[in-house]
């Protein structure tokens, strides 16, 4: 596995308030399924230096999970300036995760600032 899932995960408030595009990735160092999903993670971030990306470990009881209804793990909560914008849950292949960065670079770049 890349990185570890971080134990310190920020508040609500602060990932609310966090500015572009981040993905949340919600699970466990001893979670299968999250050591499966890591090399379709790790490619889909590949060459991405626009997405901070954030592991936290989850557990029952940890706020910042349940404030995003985590169930499964892993989860991938991809959020643009604070919002929620798209959800993987058990991601297995590369395409999807890309699929769904694509759609918020495309969206963003789709907004044309005034002049």
């Amino acid at each position: 596995m890349s990185q570890p899932y971080g134990d310190d995960e920020p508040s609500r408030a602060e990932i609310d308030a966090m500015p572009g595009t981040v993905l949340l990735e919600f699970g466990d160092n001893y979670c299968g399924f999250c050591r499966a999903a890591q090399p379709a993670v790790a490619q889909a971030l590949k060459g991405r230096p626009d997405v901070e990306h954030l592991k936290i470990a989850d557990a029952r009881g940890k706020p910042l999970g349940r404030s995003f209804g985590i169930k499964l793990w892993p989860t991938l909560v991809l959020l643009q300036q604070g919002r929620e914008v798209a959800r993987l849950v058990r991601p297995r292949e590369v395409a999807p995760i890309s699929e769904a960065l694509a759609s918020v670079a495309a969206a963003r770049a789709a907004i044309k600032p005034l002049a």
